[in-house]
């Protein structure tokens, strides 16, 4: 064997892509979260709606249709952040600031809810803080305005 068959230098090596940040782990699994629930409170009221005696049939099974639906844009919000993809961002935002008026009714009802509001708004709350963070925003890509790009 010569020496220049077992040398780095002369296969060609990969391309190494930095480490995903942590952050985008913890926003994408709160993203998924929130998805998952409205997917499941979706699949609720359509059960319910279907086999269950609700005043409004329809209204129930119109409900968990569109919280299914609703359900599909932090879904893939949270796997496009995964796969740091930069548009991910954009819905896994407005997904957080739509949270935030639901956790505020929430947390001005009675009982079980009020819990269900503290838990949601920290979600919320959390994932927001950790989607503006300047260095979110750079390991997804995103330029700023008026940055130039590399070349």
């Amino acid at each position: 064997m010569s020496t220049q068959q077992n040398t780095p230098s002369s296969s060609p090596s990969p391309r190494l892509e930095p480490a995903k940040p942590s952050r985008i782990t913890l926003v994408a699994g709160l993203t998924a979260l929130e998805g998952a629930a409205l997917a499941i409170g979706g699949i609720y009221m359509l059960v319910m709606g279907l086999l269950g005696h609700p005043e409004s049939p329809q209204q129930a099974e119109m409900g968990g249709l569109t919280l299914i639906a609703l359900a599909l844009i932090p879904l893939f919000a949270a796997r496009g952040l995964l796969l740091r993809r930069s548009w991910s961002r954009g819905p896994a935002l407005i997904t957080q600031i739509i949270a935030l008026p639901v956790a505020w009714t929430l947390l001005r009802s009675h009982g079980v809810l009020i819990p269900a509001g503290i838990v949601l708004a920290a979600v919320s709350l959390t994932a927001l803080y950790q989607l503006v963070r300047p260095t979110t925003v750079e390991a997804l890509g995103i330029r700023r305005p008026g940055a130039t790009p590399e070349g």
